[in-house]
This record gives C-alpha cells, structure tokens and sequence, in this order.
C-alpha cells in the first residue's frame, strides 16, 4: 500500500510538472523577451529572438565592470550542466537566441543559407570575438552546444559604446543589399555585416515568380518588371520578351507610350538600334503621348550619355507639340548636349519666356548664363 501510495504521488507529481510548462510566469531572472526585425530591401528579412538581461542584478547590484570576462567569461567554458562541452555564451539570456534568415545571406562576408541558426559568442580579451551560427536552434541556452552542429563562424571585433543598461541588438546601418547588426551591452558593441549577394538577380527571380500571378494580368505589371531589369542591365532579352508582352499579349497588352517606350529602350540597350528607334518613332507619334512625356523619354536618353539619339527625339517632340512646356527646354538640352551651343542657347531664351512658374524661369535663367559661357547645361 505504500509503495502504491508513492507511485501515484511520483505521477501526479510529474503531472504537474509537466502542465507548469504550460502557464505563463513571468521571464526568468526578469531577462525581458525582445524580437528585432530588419528588412534588407522589401524581400531580405533578418529577426533576432532573444531574451534581454540587465547590467543591474536582480539583487540591485550594479555589475557596470563585471560584465565582460566575469558574468560573460571569455573563451569557451564548462557550464556545469547539459553536454559539458566547452560552451560558447548564448549571447542573451534564458533559452536560445536565434538568428533567422529569410534567404541566403554572407554573414561577414562568408555565405550562409537561409533558415533559423542558435547564435552563440565567444567574447575574448584583446582579441577579435567569434560569432558561431549554429544548426541547432532548439536548445536552451549554450548548454547542449556542440560544434559539430556549426553552420558558420566568422570574427568580429568589439568596440567601445556608449552604456547599454539592457543587451539590446540593433540594426545600425541598413542599405539597399546590406546591413549592419549591433550587440550593444554595458560599453561593449559587437557589430557585423549581413549582406544579400546579388540583390538584383533575387529581384528578378521574384519578378518572375510574380508575374504568374495578378501581376501578370496587367500590362502595368508587365512594364514595371521589364522596366527593372533594363535599369539593371539584367536578362535583358527576358526584359524585351516581358516589354512585348505588356504592348501585345493577348487580353492583356497594350500598346501605349509607356509599353512602346520601355520596348525601345531596350532595344537599344541591346544594341538593335533601327528596332529601337522604330519603336521609339512610333512611341512619340502615338496619341497617348504628351510632351511631357517624350520630354521625359529624351531626358532618360541624355542620362544614359546616348546624346544625338535624345536630341533626335526632342527635335520630334517640337515638331509635333511646337510652342509647348517643355518642349523648348529639351531642344536646349539637346543641342546642348551635342555641343552646339548658339542654337542650345536661342531654345534656352525661348523656353525662359514660356516658363511656367518662376523655379522653370529661374532654372532657364541660370542654363541661359551657363550657355553664354560655352558650359554644357546637363
């Protein structure tokens, strides 16, 4: 009867233990939860899930000077507990802090494929920290680490910061392909680099992908994609199938402006110059083209250094919208462009006394003082 009594005791016992597990307490230690997120670009994430401890003990200490090499030793430690390995620091509190990649990244310059890694530190005096991205992302704490479950290492230097109360990670830097992470705690900042390899092509494999969607039953969508690769210099002959595809796919296309011209530009950034120009030609006779617009078109063109072809089409721009806004300023760009700098400077008078508003005036005011010392207005 006892050893009944004693077994039932031992199962209701772990009966709850096991339902402890789930009910909310608060943190341990009151490390607070914390989840940081940064957008690489509008595809690239990068979330860091962490718990935050505190330069003051739970006790009240202030330990300001006693973080590094003693609460966090340096170098790898037996932790007492779990595998009893050498054992990197959790670079955190409580369980596991991750690190996840929404794609493939170079983490210091060294690749690492998308997924979600443990993140470990080894803090060392006077030298360079090693920053471990560990397959495991499922234990807790550093304690069941081992280095065979390694993805990654790379080094990063420390550097002295302004006092962090908590262990905070920031993002200090954020580019189009690339950002900067920072551990910050105490007066310590551990920063390093997460960069997208080949942001353009990853833009473009999505561009595809997209295009087999509600995007593809547009012709907007069809130009807007065709447009990207061509300001990438990109799959330019997937950039004219896609350009042809928003002038003539069937219950989807159309021919406009907007479509005629992205065609010919990429035309010609294809070398095919007659096709690029016919498409050009019959872009700017097209009734839905305003000025504005091939004004627009022959700025692109300057921008791109294809000097006489932007002039070829300012000069159509006049002949079919003479005595327009802007169609005289082009024409000064144009022939500006070339070098012939009288006849940039009669069109550069005329467009001063057509002007709009007086920031056009003043803009014509100052290319009409530049031309008159023989300076190109572009």
């Amino acid at each position: 009867m006892h050893k009944i009594s004693l077994s039932l005791f031992l199962a209701v016992g772990l009966v709850a233990a096991t339902q402890a597990q789930n009910v909310t307490l608060p943190p341990s230690g009151d490390n607070q939860h914390a989840t940081v997120t940064q957008w690489i670009g509008n595809l690239v994430s990068v979330t860091i899930d962490y718990h935050s401890p505190d330069v003051t003990a739970p006790n009240g200490e202030d330990r300001t000077g006693k973080i590094w090499g003693q609460l966090v030793p340096y170098g790898f430690n037996d932790l007492g507990f779990g595998l009893r390995n050498p054992a990197p620091w959790r670079a955190g509190a409580n369980e596991n802090t991750t690190i996840t990649f929404s794609h493939d990244v170079q983490v210091q310059g060294q690749p690492l494929q998308a997924g979600t890694y443990g993140f470990h530190v080894v803090p060392m005096e006077n030298e360079d920290w090693t920053l471990i991205f560990s397959n495991n992302a499922t234990a807790w704490g550093s304690y069941f680490y081992d280095e065979r479950d390694d993805a990654l290492r790379v080094k990063a230097k420390p550097e002295a910061s302004e006092p962090h109360e908590w262990l905070t990670y920031e993002f200090i830097d954020r580019q189009a392909d690339q950002t900067t992470v920072a551990l910050m705690w105490e007066k310590i900042k551990l920063p390093f680099t997460v960069a997208v390899p080949d942001m353009p092509q990853l833009y473009a494999d999505n561009l595809r992908k997209e295009l087999q969607s509600s995007a593809g039953f547009t012709w907007q969508g069809w130009n807007t994609a065709a447009n990207y690769l061509l300001q990438q210099n990109l799959n330019l002959e997937e950039a004219l199938q896609w350009a042809e595809n928003a002038v003539s796919m069937p219950y989807i296309g159309e021919e406009n402006f907007t479509t005629l011209q992205t065609k010919a530009q990429i035309l010609s950034k294809l070398g095919r110059t007659d096709e690029a120009m016919a498409a050009m030609e019959k872009a700017i006779a097209h009734p839905t083209a305003s000025a504005l617009q091939v004004h627009s078109l022959g700025r692109q063109l300057l921008a791109q250094g294809q000097k006489e072809e932007a002039l070829k089409i300012f000069q159509a721009n006049a002949k079919k919208y003479p005595h327009t806004w802007p169609v005289n300023v082009g024409l000064a760009r144009g022939y500006s462009a070339v070098g012939e700098y009288k006849k940039a400077l009669k069109y550069a008078k005329m467009a001063h006394k057509e002007a709009p508003d007086q920031l056009n005036k003043d803009s014509m005011a100052s290319a009409i003082e530049q031309l008159q010392q023989g300076k190109d207005i572009n």
